[in-house]
């Protein structure tokens, strides 16, 4: 089967959703799953859950605190761990599907440089499908990527005060 590369990207909710139920169906369909949650770090709802599949590991590089501008040195150097086990991941070539999720945030807030993403692309085995998720994908990668989709926000109940909601949003 050929692999393709996917972005999901967009200021609308569903992106690491959609991801995950790509990853679920895959391994559904007997394909090892990896997933790098980059930027990110703690005991999420779909960690519990994807840790009951034998055939999806899911690892996190981030320093557990939100990123606006100016990185810690910590989540720098977690962000490159990150970096440097998605590309031996995607090199040794064993998983049919691979996650980077948040790729594109920790791009824009210079965590890891376009450069980087476009490499993986190139490193990326032809069978092995790979997908990028978060906001504000560089134009490169979108030229890149064989499907984009972006999620737009049209209403959400967090501008009324609504909070991230264990089993929904976290």
């Amino acid at each position: 089967m050929k692999g393709y590369v996917q972005v999901y990207t967009g200021d609308g909710k569903g992106k690491t959703t959609a991801s995950l139920g790509l990853a679920v169906r895959a391994a559904g369909a007997g394909l090892n799953v990896f997933i790098v949650q980059f930027m990110k770090q703690g005991d999420y709802s779909e960690i519990k859950a994807l840790s009951k599949f034998d055939n999806i590991d899911v690892e996190q590089y981030g320093a557990g605190k939100f990123v606006i501008n100016n990185p810690s040195e910590a989540e720098k150097e977690s962000c490159r761990a990150g970096y440097k086990r998605l590309r031996g991941i995607i090199k040794a070539g064993n998983h049919g599907l691979v996650i980077a999720e948040e790729a594109n945030v920790a791009c824009k807030c210079g965590l890891l440089s376009e450069d980087e993403l476009l490499q993986l692309i190139e490193l990326k085995p032809d069978h092995v499908e790979l997908v990028f998720t978060g906001r504000g994908a560089t134009e490169k990668i979108k030229e890149a990527a064989d499907l984009i989709t972006e999620m737009k926000e049209i209403k959400h109940y967090y501008k009324k005060g609504v909070t991230a909601r264990v089993g929904i949003e976290k």
